[in-house]
């Protein structure tokens, strides 16, 4: 089995309880944080994310009918649905499970009847991509009882198309493609029209702290969509098929045929993408002072030009850079609440740890939760028993 990763270990045991056997496969997919590049994957940018050692586990069994039957340890709740017609979108986490599923048998592939337990270890509605981590692991084991293969750039575009079209959050591709191609050790570059990509080696003596503000996050009841359709619109009025096709220069140039707020939108959009490209060339020679200053400056923009950062997450950003050994510190996510992310001198984290939480509880009076972090490998499945796809 993996390597103890608790929800690898969870899952096994919880599917063995409730459904009275053995799992056939387990399949992990970790959650992400984003070092840069916020709110551009869906703009065509450039974004800067890490896969994390924290992972949604899913354990499951093919079995002969034409059902799926799934239970949520995290959440003590099941679900089932046929996977022969169209089922409802369901509730819940069941709806992103529901809504892989469904896209799979909709895209040929010969998706089986499963029972499937879930664990997880990756905090939810903080902005570490839980739910990208969720739809990722099933189709992982769902494909494997299948006995098929899927390049893995076409998996990450049904996996998003699952979130956009079964839960209604309009997400980018960056989520799903880094749960797939995340590599132990390393940040991933990624052009997210293109999908060029390749790994940036994060240095030994950093390590990734999130910060979850406790302010939860719910991105299909929050603004997400309307920032998303606030730089369409921008784009369309200037006359490019994506805010990445404009320069700065250019931006500033025409920015008065864009009424507020979709200059700021736009402005964001196309110095976040030339942050993202600068930030990648620091990590390649290691400079992290440089890093953590573009983080800061991401962080700015998010909160001024953007508009998703709040009181508690700037609260934490301050209290992060107050610190000796910080590099740099910035929301993480798409904002509206959730976590921030923050560049650590892995000598300074325990500092950091206390005086973050000390202070953001005196200056809120809320309880922030530190989440020390490490890059971490892709999405994979082993096989846990063996299984003939004709009946058992």
């Amino acid at each position: 089995m993996f390597d103890t990763e608790p929800a690898a270990e969870r899952a096994p045991e919880v599917f063995r309880r409730a459904f009275g056997t053995e799992p056939h496969v387990l399949a992990l997919a970790p959650g992400r944080v984003n070092l840069i590049g916020e709110h551009v994957d869906y703009n065509g940018g450039i974004v800067l994310p890490v896969a994390i050692d924290r992972y949604v586990a899913v354990a499951a069994r093919w079995r002969k009918a034409i059902r799926i039957r799934m239970l949520a340890v995290d959440r003590a709740t099941d679900d089932e649905f046929r996977i022969d017609t169209a089922p409802a979108r369901g509730e819940g986490w069941a709806r992103y499970a529901r809504g892989i599923a469904t896209l799979l048998v909709r895209a040929g592939y010969p998706i089986p009847g499963a029972d499937i337990a879930f664990a997880g270890d990756v905090p939810i509605e903080v902005g570490l991509a839980s739910s990208a981590a969720l739809v990722v692991a099933t189709a992982k084991a769902l494909l494997a009882l299948a006995g098929v293969e899927v390049e893995p750039a076409t998996l990450a575009e049904i996996c998003r198309r699952a979130e956009a079209e079964w839960v209604g959050v309009r997400c980018g591709i960056m989520d799903p493609f880094i749960a797939l191609h995340g590599r132990a050790g390393h940040a991933l570059l990624l052009d997210c029209r293109t999908l060029d990509h390749y790994h940036l080696r994060l240095p030994d003596h950093v390590r990734l702290v999130a910060t979850d503000s406790g302010v939860p996050r719910a991105l299909r009841n929050s603004e997400y969509n309307q920032r998303r359709t606030e730089c369409r619109l921008a784009a369309i009025r200037l006359g490019v098929p994506d805010l990445r096709d404009i320069s700065l220069e250019d931006l500033e140039r025409r920015g008065h045929t864009l009424a507020e707020p979709l200059f700021r939108r736009a402005r964001h959009v196309v110095r976040e993408i030339e942050r993202a490209r600068l930030a990648a060339a620091a990590l390649e020679v290691g400079d992290v002072h440089a890093l953590g200053r573009l983080m800061n400056e991401s962080h700015v923009s998010l909160r001024d030009d953007l508009d998703v950062s709040t009181p508690e997450l700037d609260t934490l950003v301050r209290l992060a850079n107050e610190v000796p050994g910080v590099y740099g510190s910035r929301l993480c996510g798409a904002g509206f609440g959730g976590c921030t992310v923050s560049l650590v001198d892995a000598d300074a984290v325990k500092d950091f740890a206390r005086h973050v939480t000390r202070c953001y509880r005196r200056a809120t009076g809320g309880e922030a939760t530190v989440y020390v972090l490490s890059a971490g490998d892709g999405a994979r499945w082993e096989k846990l028993a063996e299984w003939k796809s004709g009946g058992a």
